[in-house]
């Protein structure tokens, strides 16, 4: 399921937002259940059913936004890199956003 699926009229882009509440343990579970995440949001955008559940956004660019509690660890950066890369391809932005738990 995706978290959020909302409108950034500034930037005229689709954003789907996955949060992460979880701290990162670098176990494979977790990145593979992250992966598996990735996976379902850029099948919900390519595969049209955004269009068909949001018609305001059909045609307009995605990003997903990871909103994370924690600073992602090595690992979960290295595959978040990856998935970055990839969904490059899709034109599909990505960002990872870590909210400031401190203060």
């Amino acid at each position: 399921m995706i978290d959020v699926v909302a409108h950034d009229p500034k930037m005229g882009e689709a954003v789907l937002v996955m949060n992460e509440p979880n701290e990162w343990d670098s176990s494979d579970e977790q990145l593979l259940s992250l992966q598996e995440r990735f996976n379902a949001y850029v099948s919900f955008v390519l595969d049209g059913e955004m269009a068909e559940t949001h018609p305001e956004l059909a045609g307009k660019p995605a990003r997903i936004e990871v909103r994370c509690a924690h600073m992602p660890d090595s690992r979960a950066l290295e595959l978040l890199g990856l998935i970055h890369d990839q969904l490059a391809f899709q034109d599909i932005k990505m960002e990872v956003v870590v909210k400031d738990t401190a203060g």
